[in-house]
């Protein structure tokens, strides 16, 4: 496990919390070396007013956890002041990334980088803003590296500026510092034959059916294939549902099946 003497950002910290003591929504897990550290969307107040940061736990078997911890708190003169969601924590080359959703006074919300050589960070900024397009609603981006090499984030554009949710890929420079290139389309939400539109009733009176899409995230099975888990609405409420491609492709190419893998009760919005 990688060193503990940084752990300074111990707010109010306890052992033996299990997850019913936790406040936390989009939670993500990083196993670093059998240690497990849970990251998520931790302020009380998601929605509005002005966001604190980023809290972790750290736990060894899933079951109880000590925390929370501070892992991110926005610099003097950040550009986003509140709405602080979906961390994720990648280890990439030595360090430990995270790509997180920020929101600029503006209302447009977009992925950004930071970086820290902990699990526990503390996290500082390493992309300059978002690297999402600026004005898109762009939410939940996640790394992905192909068999080449070359890292990729995944993201989702929200159905609150294009009605029908589309996720797509975005190549990185290898320092995952910057985009390098132009966003590649992977798919809307409505084009999954499960996808329902949103019964919501701030979507009542729009022009256009809603679709959603919340959480893209990739992975290879031992045989090759890549996996991508993301979510949307189906007639029994919020799923889980994944997409597979042949071995050797990058998010971007080839033929995808999709399929519905659970399904869940959806958290108010």
């Amino acid at each position: 496990m990688s060193d503990d003497a940084g752990l300074s950002g111990e707010r109010s910290a306890g052992s033996g919390r299990t997850l019913g003591d936790i406040q936390i929504r989009d939670p993500f897990l990083l196993d670093d070396r059998s240690v497990y550290w849970l990251y998520g969307s931790t302020d009380e107040n998601i929605w509005s007013g002005p966001g604190v940061g980023f809290d972790s736990y750290r736990g060894p078997d899933l079951r109880t956890w000590e925390g929370p911890f501070e892992v991110f708190r926005p610099p003097a003169g950040c550009w986003s002041e509140g709405m602080y969601w979906a961390p994720e924590v990648h280890e990439h080359q030595g360090r430990f990334f995270m790509f997180a959703t920020f929101t600029a006074p503006d209302g447009f919300r977009g992925t950004q980088v930071l970086v820290a050589d902990a699990p526990q960070g503390p996290f500082t900024p390493w992309s300059e803003g978002a690297i999402t397009p600026r004005k898109w609603q762009c939410l939940d981006g996640t790394l992905f590296v192909d068999d080449a090499g070359a890292p990729w984030l995944v993201y989702c554009q929200e159905w609150t500026q294009i009605h029908d949710g589309a996720v797509w890929a975005q190549r990185l420079t290898h320092d995952l510092r910057e985009a390098d290139g132009v966003p590649v389309f992977l798919f809307n939400a409505s084009d999954a034959p499960w996808a329902g539109p949103l019964d919501h009733p701030k979507v009542h009176a729009a022009d256009l059916p809603v679709y959603v899409t919340d959480g893209p995230f990739l992975f290879r099975l031992a045989g090759g294939h890549l996996i991508m888990l993301w979510s949307s609405f189906g007639e029994q409420g919020y799923a889980m549902a994944s997409l597979t491609r042949r071995p050797g492709r990058s998010p971007g190419r080839g033929r995808r099946r999709s399929r519905r893998c659970g399904r869940g009760r959806a958290a108010s919005a």
